[in-house]
């Protein structure tokens, strides 16, 4: 009955163990890789935020490129 008791304590006591070892998460490579995930979420957020700063000044300037080539009396409506 002892070995029993014994056994039982000993095969509880290892799945304790091996979770203890997998809770560690400073390695280098984990390291490495959440710099890497900041690093892409910041170019992200730098691209959307060029991207946005390119929308507004698009449409913001409306010009019309050929407005020097018509004459006094063409109009733009004119077709």
């Amino acid at each position: 009955m002892k070995r029993l008791i014994a056994a039982t304590v000993v095969l509880a006591s290892l799945p304790g163990f091996a979770f203890a070892q997998g809770k560690k998460d400073d390695s280098p490579m984990s390291i490495e890789e959440q710099q890497k995930k900041k690093d892409a979420a910041e170019i992200d957020k730098r691209y959307k935020s060029t991207l946005d700063k390119t929308r507004q000044e698009t449409t913001a300037v409306k010009t019309d490129p050929w407005s020097n080539m018509r004459g006094a009396d063409d109009a733009k409506a004119k077709r």
